[in-house]
């Protein structure tokens, strides 16, 4: 599926220099930039265009009331963003401080340029919904189901629904979609929530132990049991037992599992004393279980005593809008737990958000938790995703390249060497440059820099490229357009 396009952002100010400054900036993080001055922003953000972030160069007009109230109400659903401006002014009043954010301008650091788009862009995807959702998406931040879809909308409604009740429910859905987040959830919600949540994972228990793992035993029960051991039933005694991939039980466990529930108590093994089981049970699959009673493979009776409320869990494909907030929370967990750091620019988002993820959240979180080892404290931009992540904007990359860390003051990374003249125009790398002199930091001149920087970069392409625009742009892995855009910038002739 390729990666969409990430809306433009507005910038709004009288300073030219200024708004050049900061969209070169932004538009080296990946970013699509639309500038206007004060007089012009209602004409260049028509009613029918949306920019998810509006930002809002200081100047006296920026602390009108007036001004604000005006911004504000046009741009409903953005997130507005003050450059210049150590704090908001004082008119802001607190529903709108809710989707505003004060900041340093065009001199602003990559690192802070990237950390308040970060949050922005957030604050964004949660005006998607109403205020409700809102409150409902803190909530459900609290218990581990992070997002605003209405799949994952659906599931937190039917979690509040189950408080209170003490009924069996089936959790259901791919492996690593979050089954245990939600069986968590519901024993939060339950009035079991003081008590025990006891985990047991069905199928990484050999089948002749799991009879002692879940009912314990008595001391001399079998060789090795040289002393009474307690069961997960008794573990959760008044509290939840959650029962994960209850797929993989043997038959002769279904059996005795089914009798605990029918009858309310179990014996450990090799006792004959019974112990009151009072545990409320979650079981979860990544199994089609009506197959499997179809095959004989699972009893259709305990089929029927734990699927009293089914629940199904949504493939992480199937919302894709949740990707942005579940990549801020498992950044925010990375940074709570001393693990580090990593931020991703638009088009590495928009990239993430058109992939398809076999392995779902927990694929996803891995993914997290690798970028911010390879790139600590980085820029994660679309070159610097794994091949299969890359979308659209990727897709002139036919090889898996090395790890490349984008810091906070990026620069260009090597590229590949230039290919024999014998292959294939669509299948050849990035044209090879080589390395440009650092000037010393005191006396950088960013802007220039890197501008100079890219020039060379598409005139070098061209020129190996014997001045068709098409194949350069195949070399540099931008669009034919946006090529088109930058040699028009730079004042480079056009080839074919």
């Amino acid at each position: 599926m390729p990666a969409s396009k990430p809306a433009p952002i507005l910038l709004i100010g009288d300073d030219a220099a200024a708004r050049r400054e900061l969209a070169t900036k932004l538009e080296f993080l990946g970013e699509s930039v639309q500038g206007a001055a004060w007089l012009e922003w209602p004409r260049a953000a028509p009613e029918a265009k949306e920019f998810p972030v509006v930002f809002v160069l200081a100047s006296a007009k920026a602390s009108e009331r007036e001004t604000l109230a005006d911004l504000l109400a046009h741009f409903s659903r953005s997130a507005i963003v003050l450059l210049d401006a150590d704090e908001l002014p004082d008119c802001v009043d607190d529903s709108a401080r809710a989707r505003m954010f004060a900041a340093a301008g065009a001199a602003a650091h990559f690192r802070e340029l990237l950390d308040v788009l970060h949050k922005a862009r957030l604050c964004h995807q949660c005006l998607g919904g109403s205020a409700d959702a809102e409150v409902s998406s803190s909530l459900a931040a609290a218990q581990g189901l992070i997002g605003s879809s209405p799949a994952i909308t659906a599931i937190r409604e039917m979690v509040a629904r189950l408080s209170g009740t003490e009924v069996n429910v089936l959790i259901t859905g791919e492996s690593g979609t979050g089954k245990e987040i939600v069986a968590r959830s519901l024993h939060r919600v339950s009035g079991r929530e003081g008590k025990a949540f006891v985990p047991v994972n069905c199928g990484a228990i050999p089948g002749e132990l799991l009879e002692s793992e879940l009912f314990g035993h008595e001391r001399g029960a079998f060789t090795g049991a040289v002393a009474t051991s307690v069961g997960r039933f008794e573990r959760a005694h008044g509290g939840t037992l959650f029962l994960d991939e209850i797929g993989d039980m043997p038959l002769n466990m279904q059996v005795k599992l089914l009798r605990v529930l029918e009858e309310g108590s179990f014996e450990r093994v090799g006792g004959n004393r019974s112990i009151r089981a009072d545990a409320r049970i979650l079981a979860a699959t990544h199994k089609n279980l009506e197959e499997m009673i179809a095959c004989g493979e699972f009893r259709e009776d305990l089929y029927y005593r734990i699927n009293v409320f089914p629940l199904q869990m949504p493939p992480l494909r199937e919302r894709a809008e949740d990707i942005p907030l579940l990549l801020n929370d498992l950044i925010g967990n990375l940074e709570s737990a001393g693990k580090g750091s990593v931020r991703f620019n638009s088009a590495a988002i928009s990239a993430l958000c058109g992939h398809r993820w076999p392995g779902n959240v927990r694929e996803f979180a891995n993914l997290i938790e690798r970028m911010a080892i390879l790139h600590p404290h980085g820029i994660v931009g679309l070159e610097q995703l794994p091949e299969r992540l890359r979308g659209a904007d990727g897709q002139d990359c036919k090889s898996e390249e090395s790890p490349r860390s984008t810091q906070a003051s990026p620069a260009p990374a090597a590229l590949r060497p230039t290919p024999p003249t014998s292959m294939p125009p669509a299948s050849m790398p990035p044209v090879s440059m080589p390395p440009v002199p650092m000037p010393p930091i005191q006396s950088l001149d960013l802007k220039r820099y890197l501008a100079n920087l890219e020039k060379d970069f598409i005139e070098r392409a061209l020129q190996d490229s014997n001045g068709v625009v098409k194949h350069a742009a195949e070399r540099l892995r931008l669009g034919r357009t946006t090529l088109i855009e930058k040699m028009r910038r730079h004042g480079i002739g056009r080839g074919n």
